[in-house]
C-alpha cells in the first residue's frame, strides 16, 4: 500500500516566471531573496521557500515523512485574483507543469488541476483540456471565488465537467472571511482557513450543489474545517429556520458525501473524526511544506485511537488512490 498526500502545495518555477512576468500588469509581483519568495496580489501575501519550488528537495522531503507519492496543488494566491485571460495562462503553466513533474517522476507525483474560476466558461475548458495530460487526477478549487460562495450557478458547468470525468473536488481557503477581524495573532490562517472552509461546505449542501451532482466527490481540507464540528447547529438551524425550509435532508446526510484530511493539530480531533464520517472517508494529509502543516504526518495517523490496520490502510493511501483512480 502507498502512502499518498493528497494535501502538497507546490509552486512551479514555470509558473513563478509568469507570474513575475505577467503579474505587475495586474498590480501583482514575486520578490526573490536570499531566504526565499514572497508573492503579492492585492489582497493576498505569501512567503515561502526553494522547499515549495524544487522536486528534489521535495524527494528529500518525502523520503523524511514517509511519504510515497504527493497530489501536488497550487496555494495561495491561486489563479482567481487575476482577469480572466491571465488566471488562464497561469492555470494552463500550472497543469502543465504538474504533468511534466508527474511524466518525471511517476511513481512519486500526481496533479490537482488548477482553474480560472472567476470565467467559469474557460474554466471548463481548461478542465478539459487537462485532463487529458498525463498525470492530472482530479481540480483544485478555492472556497470562494473573489468573494462568491460555490453554490453560484456561474460554477454549476464546472462541477457537471467534474463529476463526469469522475474527478474529485479539492477544497482549499483563499482570501478567507472575516478578514478585517483576523489580521493580528495570525487569526485569518488559524481560523480564517477553518471557517472558510465551514461556509464552502455548508454553501456546497444547502445551495444544492451537492443534490444536482450526487457523484461528485469534494474533498475539505484541515480535517473539514468548521464543517463536521458545527453539524448539529446546521442540523438544528435546518429544523427551524424558514431560511432553510427548502432542505428535504439534514446536513448530518451529506457529511459522507465530503472527504476529509487528518491535518487536525490534536489526535482527539482525528479521531472524532473518524467516528464521525468514518475511516474510508478520511485521507492522509500533511499541508506540505507549510509551518502550519503536519511535519510527520504518517505518525499522525499511526497515533489515531480504535482503527485496525485496514482503517490506517485507507486513511495512509487506500482512499486516496480510489479518488485519484490509480
Amino acid at each position: 500500500m502507498r502512502t499518498i498526500d493528497i494535501h502538497a502545495h507546490w509552486y512551479p518555477e514555470q509558473w513563478l516566471q509568469l507570474f513575475e512576468k505577467d503579474g505587475p500588469k495586474e498590480g501583482a509581483k514575486l520578490e526573490r531573496g536570499a531566504k526565499g519568495y514572497t508573492i503579492r496580489t492585492e489582497r493576498i501575501t505569501n512567503a515561502f521557500d526553494d522547499e515549495f519550488v524544487s522536486l528534489e528537495l521535495r524527494l528529500q522531503g518525502m523520503r523524511r515523512q514517509g511519504v510515497d507519492l504527493q497530489a501536488l496543488s497550487l496555494t495561495a494566491p491561486m489563479v482567481n485574483w487575476a482577469s480572466a485571460g491571465f488566471g488562464l495562462a497561469l492555470s494552463q503553466a500550472y497543469n502543465d507543469a504538474a504533468s511534466a513533474a508527474h511524466l518525471r517522476h511517476p511513481e512519486k507525483f500526481l496533479g490537482l488541476a488548477m482553474l480560472p474560476m472567476q470565467a467559469p466558461e474557460l474554466a471548463v475548458k481548461e478542465l478539459e483540456r487537462c485532463a487529458k495530460l498525463p498525470g492530472m487526477r482530479g481540480l483544485y478549487v478555492a472556497t470562494n471565488v473573489n468573494g462568491a460562495d460555490l453554490d453560484e450557478k456561474r460554477f454549476w458547468d464546472v462541477y457537471a465537467k467534474a463529476e463526469e470525468l469522475g474527478w474529485t473536488m479539492y477544497l482549499h481557503p483563499v482570501d478567507t472571511i472575516g478578514r478585517e477581524r483576523t489580521t493580528r495573532y495570525y487569526l485569518k490562517n488559524l481560523l480564517g482557513n477553518p471557517y472558510d472552509t465551514g461556509v464552502a461546505a455548508a454553501s456546497l449542501v444547502f445551495g444544492g450543489v451537492l443534490d444536482a451532482f450526487p457523484k461528485l466527490e469534494v474533498n475539505l481540507p484541515h480535517a473539514g474545517g468548521t464543517f463536521p464540528w458545527l453539524i448539529g447547529r446546521l442540523d438544528h438551524g435546518t429544523k427551524m429556520r424558514p431560511e432553510l425550509k427548502h432542505m428535504k435532508r439534514m446536513p448530518s446526510e451529506y457529511l459522507r458525501r465530503f472527504s476529509y484530511d487528518t491535518i487536525g493539530h490534536d489526535d482527539r480531533i482525528n479521531a472524532n473524526l473518524v467516528r464521525l464520517v468514518g475511516a474510508d472517508r478520511v485521507l492522509l494529509g500533511s499541508d506540505y511544506c507549510f509551518d502550519m502543516g503536519l511535519a510527520d504526518p504518517v505518525a499522525t495517523v499511526a497515533r489515531i485511537e480504535g482503527l485496525t490496520d485496514s482503517d490506517r490502510d485507507r486513511i495512509k493511501g487506500g482512499t486516496a488512490a480510489r479518488l485519484l483512480r490509480l
